[in-house]
């Protein structure tokens, strides 16, 4: 059974850094990703609507959005089953609820990560709010 455990949420002001943790078990690292995503204020019920912010594949490459890749970094440790999410120059739109998931992944031909559907393994989450 895939077990993930977020930690590490909790309130930091702009411009600060704060660090995630995932502890994982109950899957193959090497053929399942585990992914870093964000849920907005109101819509952590909403799972499709989870913003995607960092990977690492199958291989243990990272790869990361766009659109914190200067800011956000994922990372593993394997010996402690932990994947991290080290966050640098929050902004208030940082705020929300931070989960780690576990799934199939893959590069498409545009060099965007795609999600898959088959464990659909998600950890409780850590929220994070960031104040001005």
């Amino acid at each position: 059974q895939v077990h993930l455990v977020e930690s590490g949420g909790g309130s930091v002001q702009a411009g600060g850094s704060l660090r995630l943790s995932c502890v994982a078990s109950g899957y193959s690292f090497s053929e399942y990703c585990t992914g870093w995503f964000r849920a907005a204020p109101g819509k952590e019920a909403e799972v499709n609507e989870r913003e995607g912010l960092g990977v690492i594949d199958q291989n243990g490459r990272a790869h990361h959005a766009d659109s914190v890749k200067d800011r956000f970094v994922v990372s593993q440790d394997s010996a402690r089953n932990t994947f991290y999410l080290d966050m640098k120059s929050v902004r208030a739109e940082d705020t929300g609820t931070y989960y780690c998931a576990a799934d199939l992944c893959r590069r498409n031909e545009k060099g965007k990560m795609e999600w898959g559907d088959a464990l659909n393994a998600w950890g409780q989450g850590t929220l994070v709010t960031v104040s001005a």
